[in-house]
């Protein structure tokens, strides 16, 4: 006899004086996006953590872009942690860490994590220039932090060569969206908590 496995879905709305945003997450999806953040290149890398993690994302998002796209990008990572904390519940079975080393031409990521419930973000990461036609790079390690302090993960993400830009960050996202899959998927020999402690919340 098969047992069921809980449905892990996360439906997120933030509302705030500076952002609108609605996030759906499926992490047993197969990797669908519906992306409109108002930010295209933030859209693509989206895309990137959808398709590598094979988990299901619906975005809409609004924000003060007259002023910058600070505050919409760290929002939407909050949003994306709060979802995935919320969609993996107490974490039984899962494997809990996750690693994976993506090269995209020149450039090679690698983004290690651990769902350890102690959120902290090590971001190694030096680009060559500050922007990718009009779009911040600096914003991402804002969008990364918020991740990790919302989903509460260990999150350590490194740049070990690479020359170009949209290279650089395309590979740490696809980085990242295989360490999820890989942390987030069920372990048949795990049959509880994988920590001795007993939680990982």
């Amino acid at each position: 006899m098969t047992t069921r496995l809980p449905q892990r879905c996360a439906d997120i709305q933030r509302e705030t004086r500076e952002t609108r945003i609605s996030l759906n997450i499926n992490l047993d999806g197969s990797g669908q996006a519906q992306l409109h953040s108002s930010i295209p290149f933030l859209d693509h890398m989206l895309e990137q953590i959808a398709r590598h993690g094979l988990i299901d994302i619906q975005l809409e998002a609004e924000g003060d872009r007259d002023i910058d796209d600070h505050h919409t990008v760290e929002d939407i990572g909050i949003c994306l942690g709060e979802a995935l904390a919320q969609a993996v519940g107490d974490k039984r079975g899962i494997q809990r860490y996750g690693h994976a080393y993506v090269p995209l031409d020149e450039a090679l990521a690698r983004v290690v994590l651990d769902f350890s419930g102690r959120p902290g973000l090590v971001y190694a990461v030096n680009f060559p220039r500050h922007t990718v036609g009009n779009f911040d790079l600096d914003l991402f390690r804002e969008f990364f932090q918020a991740v990790s302090n919302h989903a509460r993960m260990s999150l350590h993400i490194d740049h070990l060569r690479g020359d170009n830009c949209h290279h650089i960050i395309e590979s740490i996202f696809k980085a990242f969206g295989r360490a999820l899959r890989m942390g987030l998927t069920y372990d048949e020999r795990q049959q509880g908590i994988p920590s001795t402690k007993g939680s990982l919340i």
